[in-house]
């Protein structure tokens, strides 16, 4: 009776189990929604649609809800998280601020929706994902050059930017030509966190206050330290995208034309939807995932990998290393892959030749060092997942046996010898025998 309690307990788990984040997929499937208001749902939904299009499914809930849970059983029951719920002071369920970054830490996705109205607990989760919102609740990034022109004179709210970072992984092949509609707050990236990037950036006239008083102070952010959008790629290749406006996301900034103020040209469509679709892909590992298999290594001429090797042997070194392209995994393609013979400090390093169908490979001496040693392959590169292999080998020296029995860099000493040896003979005959 306990087993069938069992199982029909794990039945509805099994969905979730067959379409879950895995090595041979490796895109986030079945993806949490969290709203302040399920209008977003349809105000936002050419957004939604987008993902669900490209396979995800979408579990749509209230932030408040009091059945959310993002794991059962130990098992995580979805791969990506979006917080569309800026306002929300505190999760229904077994959601919390803890349980978010134990979900990040597992090496699941994060989309941060903020806007002028974000509560503490959303600050909270930008914070510790490396980003610093605006301190000053009521402050809104305002640009009196870069704004998106309007029929009405407006407060310079609606920025149209297009300070796109570089990175055709990130943000596509595809050019973006329109700017995008931006509207909400600002924040700046923390200089102690190396893995933060800003994805749109605010022009170097823009700042942030409160669009409804005159400025006292200086503004806190100013210019292009401002971050519009910004992404994290964490260690364990977990990714998180934060923007400061939710209004970006929907439709109405999807489909309504831009204007950049000192530009005569007038886009009949912004480029909020491909700029938030690309970087989705991005962000749900659609692209950049890479991943590596087939390490091999071996002297040169076998094909068997020894267990040791001598100092001075020639050995040959390969991995084949493909890029997930949303469907399939491609052969990935790059000149800067290397490989470390590593003992405390590289002894070789080496660039690996490829054959653009995946394969990396190189040969090499063993350097006459004897030990215990590493192939390295640390690769890391903007916007790409990082690699991180390793294989232990131990390096031993000559046996007593393995030794030449001359040594051609030894002769002068071996003639120095002998000839020593016959002087003293002439020298002793001479010296006996002479009168």
């Amino acid at each position: 009776m306990s087993k069938l309690l069992i199982f029909l307990t794990l039945i509805p788990l099994l969905p979730i189990l067959t379409t879950s984040f895995s090595l041979e997929n490796p895109s986030s499937r079945r993806v949490l929604v969290l709203l302040d208001d399920l209008a977003l749902k349809s105000s936002h939904s050419v957004f939604f649609n987008s993902l669900q299009s490209r396979g995800f499914d979408l579990d749509f809930k209230l932030a408040d809800d009091p059945k959310i849970g993002l794991h059962r059983y130990g098992q995580y029951l979805y791969d990506g998280l979006i917080l569309f719920c800026p306002t929300t002071e505190r999760f229904g369920g077994s959601i919390d601020l803890a349980a978010i970054l134990e979900f990040v830490d597992s090496g699941h996705d994060l989309i941060i929706a903020a806007d002028s109205n974000a509560s503490d607990l959303i600050r909270e989760i930008a914070t510790e994902s490396g980003v610093d919102f605006d301190e000053d609740p009521a402050a809104l990034v305002i640009d009196h050059s870069s704004y998106a022109v309007s029929n009405t004179e407006g407060d310079h709210t609606l920025i149209a930017s297009d300070e796109y970072i570089k990175s055709d992984v990130i943000l596509g092949s595809k050019k973006i030509e329109a700017p995008v509609l931006f509207q909400g707050i600002g924040h700046s990236l923390n200089p102690s966190n190396s893995l933060v990037l800003k994805v749109l950036s605010a022009s170097p006239s823009a700042y942030s206050s409160n669009p409804k008083s005159k400025l006292s102070n200086p503004p806190s952010l100013t210019g292009s330290a401002i971050s519009l959008v910004s992404i994290v790629q964490a260690r364990n290749n977990a990714r998180i995208l934060i923007s400061g406006s939710l209004s970006m996301f929907s439709n109405r900034f999807f489909r309504s034309e831009v204007q950049k103020a000192g530009s005569p040209t007038k886009h009949e469509k912004s480029g909020n939807e491909q700029f938030l679709t690309e970087l989705s892909k991005w962000v749900f590992h659609e692209r950049g995932h890479l991943k590596a298999m087939n390490v091999r290594h071996h002297k040169a001429g076998e094909a068997d990998e020894p267990t040791i090797y001598r100092v001075n042997d020639d050995l040959e070194y390969s991995v084949e290393i493909y890029e997930w392209s949303g469907a399939s995994w491609e052969p990935y393609v790059a000149d800067d892959v290397q490989v470390q013979f590593y003992m405390m400090s590289p002894y070789v390093l080496k660039n690996l030749s490829t054959d653009k169908k995946g394969s990396y490979f190189t040969a090499f001496k063993v350097p006459d060092v004897y030990g215990v040693f590493q192939f390295k392959v640390e690769y890391q590169r903007l916007g790409y997942t990082s690699l991180s292999l390793s294989k232990q080998i131990p390096v031993r020296p000559f046996k007593h046996n393995e030794y030449e029995r001359f040594i051609p860099a030894a002769y002068p000493y071996y003639g120095a010898a002998f000839s020593m040896m016959t002087g003293f003979f002439i020298f002793t005959a001479v010296h006996l025998y002479s009168k």
